[in-house]
């Protein structure tokens, strides 16, 4: 994920605020039936304490609405906890004010506080940033482990981030790396299960994935409604009338995209709503008017199980029938069971959902089983989550302009100073590479400055008979941080091969450069659907020459040479697609870990028209070229991101 975890923090003797997502079931007597959610922040906490960290929770439980709620307190959370992780936790009455401040500031690292329940207070839901930076002042860090809450920007979830550096926790992580493919970067071929009762309820969710999987399955209620707009009569059966048009629709877009919708052929039809009631499997051709449909039949279970065979990645998301009824929970079980059996990527989310899965015993052959039920829909829906939006990215945008040989030593000082002044302010980091002749003049003017300088290009040795050669030493001696190095004109125009480019990589490091590695292929190549191995030649051979530990301040720039100056771009589908094998190829030759510091740009005919649309994650900036030299454009290019 482009968002620092836990891991990139430095916790020891610090206390670190975890929001936890701790809002479980409890019965008539106060006890917990089930404690899934805790469980599943057992790795984050136990990780801060063996960081040496103190550790202060946050959770909220049930809705009491800004009201103070006994039967809601989370006194027996803290005991159940205590029983998990095997020592006390103390528990503050409040979550702010004197009695919280007080049990904070006593805190020792190895020690764990849980807070009272934050929807005893109005300004939680509200976010109310005074009530925010109260709870930021008990601790030093942030951690979100509440992927539960991370769809709702409240204070304890979006408003301590203003406060407090943030960064996620394990559970977050895995819940953002999985559900997070299936949105992003999903395997082929790719399966989505969609249940429940209503088809208003899943419109983003089911819209969002018909531009993704292959195969979508409907099941639940809202498959009747979807049946109802194919003219089927449904009897008794809930239909959302209101949504035949936006069923047909939906319908239509999965047969203009060409996924393959499937609706059930048959369906379990119930006299009454009701565990006991009189029920037959009938064909949808020809439905008893006055019964409901209440599950899938055996026809359809079958043919859902065909479908999932040969998936590479599976999304779940609702259950196929009334579940909680022992009469009508075989679709959703024989669902389960073939999803259990695929070797696919898997993932379940919704309450019935898993609880299926946990109810047949088949939890530990998912893949991952997600704890947000809202969240993890919205999610699936393209949404932004704002408490994971809100978190520290791992990597700062890059935002870099390419002066290639333009401009005077008085044009480039002049234009270093106008980028200064038009993009003071930004968040991203911005690097400007001029014409040698003004690269030393201009790092005078600049230097202190918001805004970075570095060299296009350097020589391989860093001193000796070559006329016309600027060394990594000279660069390094007027303070410059960054170099191009393998730029797309140094190789199609100088010649240069990949054992220059590798030695030129050597000595940026050697010198105390940062470089930034241009890779590219050429039209020939894209259309022969040899970008990968281009890319991933040009990768291995610059970077087997080079450490762990300096790969780490590499920024590495896509720059297609079918764009350079061309004036057509990449789109940025195509831009991400590359970029994300770039990362890819990283890891493998280093390590993921590795991977995810690392910066990918794109470069290629970008300009303040296209740049917004290059901001995605995992795209870290972009490299200008043209569009650079002037300030207004390029500050343009820069506030985009």
């Amino acid at each position: 994920m482009d968002k620092k975890t836990v891991r990139d923090l430095d916790v020891a003797g610090k206390k670190v605020l975890v929001r936890v997502d701790f809002n479980v079931p409890l019965n008539d007597k106060g006890e917990i039936t089930d404690d899934t959610r805790i469980t599943a922040s057992l790795p984050t906490i136990q990780y801060l304490l063996e960081q040496k960290a103190a550790v202060i929770l946050m959770a909220h439980l049930g809705r009491p609405k800004g009201q103070v709620k006994p039967e809601l307190s989370l006194a027996p959370v803290a005991k159940h906890l205590g029983k998990l992780l095997g020592k006390k936790i103390l528990f503050a009455p409040d979550c702010v004010g004197e009695a919280a401040q007080a049990a904070a500031s006593k805190l020792k690292p190895g020690h764990i506080l849980l807070l009272e329940n934050l929807r005893f207070h109005k300004e939680e839901e509200k976010n109310d940033m005074e009530f925010a930076e109260k709870l930021a002042s008990l601790a030093d860090l942030y951690v979100n482990d509440g992927f539960g809450v991370s769809h709702r920007a409240h204070a304890s979830v979006e408003g301590v981030t203003h406060f407090l550096p943030a960064a996620a926790g394990f559970l977050l992580e895995k819940e953002i790396q999985y559900v997070g493919q299936a949105v992003t970067n999903p395997l082929h071929p790719f399966v989505a299960i969609i249940g429940g009762a209503k088809v208003s309820d899943k419109i983003g969710v089911i819209s969002n994935l018909l531009d993704k999987v292959d195969t979508l399955l409907i099941g639940g209620g809202m498959a009747n409604t979807f049946l109802a707009a194919q003219g089927y009569k449904m009897g008794k059966s809930l239909v959302e009338e209101d949504k035949l048009d936006l069923a047909k629709e939906l319908l239509a877009k999965a047969k203009k995209n060409k996924v393959n919708m499937l609706l059930p052929t048959d369906l379990v039809m119930a006299a009454a709503f009701a565990p006991d009631a009189e029920h037959v499997t009938e064909k949808v051709k020809n439905l008893n008017q006055a019964y409901m449909a209440l599950d899938i039949g055996a026809e359809t279970s079958k043919a859902y199980a065909e479908a999932l065979a040969d998936a590479k990645m599976i999304v779940w998301n609702g259950p196929m029938g009334v579940f909680e009824m022992d009469a009508f929970c075989k679709g959703t079980e024989a669902v389960a069971k073939a999803v259990a059996k695929s070797r696919a990527t898997s993932i379940v989310g919704g309450g019935d959902s898993v609880a299926a899965i946990e109810k047949l015993g088949l939890a530990k052959r998912i893949t991952h089983i997600s704890t947000g039920g809202g969240a993890s829909l919205e999610y699936l829906e393209g949404k932004v989550l704002p408490g994971v939006a809100a978190l520290d990215d791992l990597r700062r945008k890059m935002i870099a302009g390419n002066w290639k040989m333009h401009k005077t030593v008085s044009e480039a000082v002049a234009l270093a100073e106008d980028i200064v002044m038009e993009t003071n302010g930004t968040l991203n980091e911005v690097v400007i590479f001029p014409p040698f002749t003004a690269l030393e003049t201009v790092a005078d003017a600049i230097d202190g400055k918001h805004v970075g300088y570095g060299a296009q290009d350097l020589h391989w040795e860093d001193k000796g008979a070559f006329t016309g050669a600027v060394s990594g030493a000279m660069i390094a001696d007027i303070c410059a941080e960054y170099v191009l190095v393998g730029h797309s004109e140094r190789r199609t125009i100088f010649g240069e091969n990949e054992k220059i480019v590798a030695s030129k990589i050597i000595a940026a490091y050697r010198n105390g450069l940062k470089p930034m590695l241009c890779v590219g292929e050429n039209l020939a190549e894209r259309e022969a659907g040899k970008t990968a191995r281009k890319i991933n030649m040009q990768l291995k051979s610059a970077l087997r020459v080079i450490s762990a530990e300096d790969a780490e301040n590499l920024v590495v720039a896509y720059e297609p040479i079918w764009a350079i100056g061309s004036g057509k771009a990449a789109t940025p589908e195509d831009a991400l697609e590359v970029c994300t094998l770039i990362r890819e190829k990283i890891g493998k030759i280093f390590t993921p870990d590795i991977a995810r510091k690392v910066r990918i740009l794109y470069g290629g005919s970008v300009n303040e028209k296209n740049a917004a649309s290059f901001n995605l994650s995992g795209i870290d900036g972009v490299l200008v070229g043209g569009a650079s030299l002037k300030a207004d454009t390029f500050a343009a290019i820069v506030r985009s991101f």
